[in-house]
């Protein structure tokens, strides 16, 4: 049996909460196509797409990571071979790393004759993109397992937290690799308590104004005061990309993940089209030409595409 399975692309971090926060976005997007073995071992055998040179050694590919964290869960003997076929550029701030871990998730509880609950699946995934990332964090995984926005714990199921239908995503994608782990070096050293408070009270106002379906709570909230001042620096152009995103009426604008891609929230799909236009041009005039990306913030979710022998 072989099982094809589709997963978004994402912002993480959405400014105010690092690490455990993010939701995803239509339009682009990692397949992976999982085979079921009976030998008990977890085989890469194809990467295909934007990126191709990733490890084939299941334990350094986050796709086949996660699937040996899923072995347990399974009967015994069971195996999985793996192609993947990458949409997301590494190194792009919208969680590539991510999306092929879930997508093989996804496709391997499928062929399962009992289905894994979706906790199984977030850790056995979050474990696959520590491959790539050097760390256990879910705020790409959670949203592109369930859609939407989502909140990503440490321990048991992620969180989905509902938004307004008019909310929209501009994210642009400057064609510039800023590697995970040189971004999360860049936060290393002392933080001021009083950060944490204004992080806190932001993280508090985007949630109430998610729920309460309020645009200008939203707008008071998304702001990101500890993570973004330190990991600005590595993108070319980022401070007049922001502003291009503000200046163009976009409710708040940061760095998606750890960039160098810049997400921006929109009260309308017509202000986000317009947002990420400005955003693009400021990028071009940096000397970056990008791809833009305009999705509800309520996108869907992994899905399985193809079942069968």
């Amino acid at each position: 049996m072989k099982a094809t399975a589709f997963s978004p692309a994402s912002v993480g971090n959405v400014a105010v909460g690092f690490d455990v926060l993010g939701h995803a976005v239509d339009g682009a997007g990692d397949r992976a196509s999982v085979r079921l073995t009976r030998d008990g071992a977890v085989r890469v055998v194809a990467i295909r797409g934007v990126v191709t040179d990733l490890p084939l050694e299941a334990e350094r590919n986050t796709a086949g990571r996660a699937l040996l964290a899923l072995l347990p869960h399974a009967p015994a003997g069971t195996g999985f071979e793996i192609e993947l076929d990458k949409g997301i550029a590494l190194g792009s701030g919208m969680g590539g790393s991510a999306a092929s871990a879930v997508a093989a998730v996804v496709a391997a509880n499928a062929l399962l004759p009992r289905k894994l609950d979706i906790a199984v699946l977030y850790d056995a995934a979050v474990d696959g993109e520590s491959a790539a990332s050097g760390s256990r964090h879910g705020d790409n995984v959670a949203p592109m397992l369930l859609g939407g926005l989502v909140i990503a714990p440490a321990q048991g199921a992620p969180v989905r937290v509902p938004v307004p239908e008019w909310l929209h995503v501009a994210l642009v994608h400057p064609h510039f690799v800023l590697e995970t782990r040189r971004a999360r070096a860049a936060l290393a050293g002392m933080y001021e308590l009083h950060g944490f408070v204004e992080q806190s009270e932001g993280l508090a106002l985007v949630l109430a104004g998610c729920f309460g379906r309020d645009a200008s709570l939203i707008r008071r909230g998304l702001r990101d005061v500890i993570v973004e001042p330190r990991r600005a620096p590595l993108i070319p152009g980022f401070a007049d990309v922001q502003r291009a995103a503000l200046d163009a009426g976009a409710l708040g604008a940061s760095i998606s993940g750890a960039g160098p891609s810049v997400f921006a929230w929109c009260e309308s799909r017509e202000l986000a089209e317009h947002a990420a236009s400005a955003m693009a041009a400021a990028f071009a005039d940096a000397g970056l030409a990008s791809d833009r990306f305009v999705s509800r913030v309520d996108a869907a979710a992994a899905r399985v595409e193809s079942l069968g022998e």
